[in-house]
């Protein structure tokens, strides 16, 4: 038969293990904490980043909305991302390139396109290369490791005077 241990004998050990279970409890707290604050972080870089390959093509479209196959320059142009007044990233563009020209199928004649207006002249499948680095501006502080490098490449019909000025 076993003897009932004296209560004075265990005095102390409740006190321990509540001591060793809070503990434990504010360590995985603590890093259950710090994990999220990372994961915060990556969500906002992942953002700004996107938010950059999105003023990229903003600023792409609006270079080939213009004219710049008639003289191909290195601009740089201000991306205003959330419309709120202030210009968030700027965008820098190399000269855009003639890559490539060739020869566009000849247009098919009709009947009534025979009589006056009867043209020998080709015109030319042009292919470019537009090439923009993306950085945020001092207004935008928070977007301050977010750049980008976005690059695209378009086709683009020319005449034969307009491809020799510009394609070699």
């Amino acid at each position: 038969m076993s003897r009932p241990v004296p209560s004075h004998a265990q005095r102390g050990a409740t006190l321990v293990v509540g001591m060793i279970m809070l503990v434990l409890i504010t360590l995985m707290v603590t890093t259950a904490f710090t994990l999220s604050t990372a994961n915060l972080k990556s969500v906002g870089n992942m953002q700004f980043r996107n938010e950059a390959i999105a003023a990229g093509n903003i600023a792409i479209e609006r270079v080939l909305s213009s004219p710049f196959t008639t003289a191909p320059s290195a601009e740089q142009i201000l991306v205003d991302i959330n419309n709120d007044g202030t210009n968030d990233y700027a965008v820098s563009f190399a000269a855009p390139v003639c890559v490539r020209a060739s020869v566009a199928a000849p247009p098919v004649l009709s009947s009534v396109t025979l009589g006056s207006s009867m043209s020998t002249s080709y015109t030319w499948n042009t292919v470019w290369d537009i090439d923009a680095t993306v950085t945020p501006t001092s207004d935008n502080p928070g977007a301050s490791g977010a750049s980008a490098h976005v690059r695209s490449g378009v086709r683009v019909l020319l005449s034969q005077a307009q491809k020799d000025a510009v394609c070699p």
